[in-house]
């Protein structure tokens, strides 16, 4: 039986136009930091594809070697920077660092993903010294879903920073997180759809 874990998981699931709150467990990634315009960097460009051909190639492994087949999952995105503005008003992209994430199966472990990356094709993972397994803990986030261009996202951000997050007597923590469910090589930027996510913690 394949395993879906963006189909099994509420963290994987979210409303247009609702913010609600949801406890995140600690989930494990391939992860690889960098910073910059994401629709410019040739950093972020090796990044995402690095993560999806180490992702794949476990997702084979796997299923061959041991018989547990799973559907690879979409890809994330951390994003920071020291003036949060830069994502609600002035959107100005080349000063958000980032880390792209690809959510693993538990049992994958860190042998996995090193053999992975040390038996790929070297033209495939052009960020190969900069990827690596790591589990990442939110706790409590709130989160809703956007639909259309990543540049439309500034109103339904600051919603959520100003309006949602401190109405409910909550403040801001971790990094803003990005859940990308549709695949931007093939969907019309009217439709993309995207999981919008902050950690919070009590104010």
């Amino acid at each position: 039986m394949k395993v879906d874990l963006k189909r099994d998981m509420a963290a994987y699931r979210a409303r247009r136009g609702v913010c609600e709150i949801v406890d995140v467990p600690p989930l494990t990634y391939l992860m690889i930091d960098g910073q910059g315009d994401p629709n410019t960097s040739e950093a972020y460009r090796d990044a995402v594809s690095t993560v999806f051909a180490v992702a794949y190639r476990l997702k084979f492994r796997s299923k061959r070697e041991s018989d547990r087949d799973y559907v690879v999952m979409p890809l994330e995105a951390l994003w920071w920077s020291d003036d949060m503005a830069t994502f609600t008003s002035d959107r100005d992209t080349s000063r958000w660092s980032w880390t792209v994430l690809n959510l693993l199966p538990d049992w994958i472990t860190y042998a996995d993903v090193d053999r992975a990356v040390s038996e790929a094709d070297a033209a495939l993972v052009p960020a190969r010294d900069r990827i690596r397994r790591e589990t990442w803990e939110e706790g409590r986030c709130v989160q809703t879903l956007h639909i259309g261009p990543y540049e439309d996202e500034g109103p339904v951000l600051a919603e959520m920073h100003d309006g949602f997050i401190p109405g409910m007597g909550l403040r801001m923590t971790g990094r803003h997180h990005e859940i990308y469910l549709s695949d931007v090589r093939r969907t019309d930027p009217a439709k993309l759809r995207t999981i919008l996510r902050q950690p919070v913690a009590p104010a």
